[in-house]
């Protein structure tokens, strides 16, 4: 479940001029609708093109890039790569072919993309926008209808760093989107450039720009292209940051039900433990679960301890509410595929914390939003309130859900792991 997007300057449709020399007569101009005013009709083959470029005005995306406009945002982002370099060169790039930094690189590329004084940010969830002050200010004046443009780089988990220009004119927004990457020789490469309208944006209240770009639609595909977009821009607080990776990243909405239903400590049945137990495994053990190791279903005592863990429930209450193998002693586990799992995007959602409630018996309430990047491009689907107590040694135990406001009737019914 990854999760990962896309994205200006405005452009005046140009039409070369023909000049064409008629005898003694002075030159005439070239229409914009093609026609020569007075002189030669354009060959077939340039009014195909003058026809093709048209088109594509219309449908806002694969737009002429200008010349300049292309070397400049090279030019801009070699220098970025060439500005962090150092610190590229000498991470751990294991052995895979497809380079994956960690987390303590990426945020000194950051740190020191940042010094640059541009808006920039990472493609993992919760990111602190550096400088992001300009980028508000820019959303805030286009909302006044005032015209400006802004540059946002965005580092990739390989080191590539991919630059967004964003031009507004007063009515309408673009972004010429350019990405460059580390080569095998660990030299800058260029991998692309793209020039697109934005069908409509907003700047929301939580601080996320949000846009849809043009993309080809049917009958011109088959399939539906996602031209969504959403960037935090205004940071979350620390301590929601915090939480949010501690208590809710991890589980997410695909595959469980713990954060997508309403649930308490009076209903607990309601939970689907067969397809949590992966999920708590993975904060337990800091590693992904591998069920090649049980063919043949998961030893009771490791399920139910791993569930204890993290839920006020008994090894009888587990016995009776999960899929349980007497004769075997194990807990069935099944991946998530085509026979019991409805792919949905909200299921792509990512939980984000943004307020903390200390109760008076020590539990915490956290709200979260479902915040979802494609299609919906939502950055709260549902809201809803988590009730979770906190050990001294950093254990969960998770004790209550509530989707609030009726959000329940808003996302697709959830579909146990193993029957129900």
């Amino acid at each position: 479940m990854e999760i990962r997007k896309i994205y200006i300057q405005t452009i005046i449709i140009m039409m070369a001029g023909f000049l064409c020399a008629c005898g003694g007569k002075k030159q005439e101009e070239f229409s914009l609708s093609g026609a020569i005013e007075g002189g030669e009709e354009p060959s077939l083959a340039e009014s195909r093109e003058d026809n093709d470029k048209k088109g594509r005005w219309e449908k806002g995306y694969d737009l002429p890039v200008d010349e300049n406009e292309r070397k400049e945002a090279e030019a801009d982002l070699r220098a970025a790569l060439e500005l962090t370099g150092d610190i590229y060169q000498e991470a751990d790039k294991g052995d895979a072919s497809n380079v994956v930094l960690s987390e303590e690189v990426l945020i000194q590329l950051k740190e020191k993309l940042k010094t640059m004084g541009m808006p920039v940010t990472g493609s993992e969830p919760y990111q602190v926008m550096e400088n992001w002050q300009e980028m508000e200010r820019f959303l805030q004046d286009a909302g006044v209808g005032k015209a400006g443009t802004v540059l946002l780089y965005r580092i990739h988990g390989d080191g590539g760093i991919g630059r967004f220009q964003y031009q507004y004119d007063g009515e309408t927004m673009y972004v010429l989107a350019a990405n460059m990457t580390w080569g095998k020789d660990e030299t800058p490469m260029p991998a692309y450039i793209s020039y697109t309208r934005i069908k409509e944006w907003q700047y929301t209240e939580k601080g996320y720009f949000c846009y849809e770009l043009c993309v080809p639609e049917p009958p011109e595909v088959s399939e539906i292209v996602d031209g969504s977009c959403l960037v935090r821009v205004r940071p979350l607080p620390e301590e929601c940051r915090k939480m949010s990776e501690k208590c809710v990243l991890p589980l997410g909405y695909q595959g469980n039900n713990l954060l997508c239903s309403n649930w308490d400590r009076e209903s607990l049945d309601k939970l689907d433990y067969n397809g949590i137990y992966e999920y708590f495994y993975g904060m337990k053990y800091d590693r992904r679960f591998e069920p090649e190791q049980y063919p043949h279903g998961i030893p009771a005592e490791e399920f139910e301890n791993t569930i204890m863990d993290y839920l006020p429930v008994s090894r009888e209450e587990i016995r009776q509410w999960a899929v349980f193998d007497e004769v075997r002693q194990v807990y069935r586990w099944e991946r998530l595929g085509c026979g019991n799992y409805a792919p949905s995007f909200f299921g792509t959602s990512v939980p984000e914390v943004t307020q903390i409630r200390e109760n008076e018996d020590g539990t915490f309430t956290l709200t979260v939003d479902a915040v979802c990047q494609m299609i919906l491009c939502n950055d709260a689907v549902i809201t809803h309130e988590l009730t979770v107590r906190l050990s001294e040694n950093g254990d969960i135990q998770y004790l209550e859900n509530r989707i609030l406001d009726d959000g329940i009737f808003n996302i697709p019914e959830y579909q146990y792991r193993i029957g129900k």
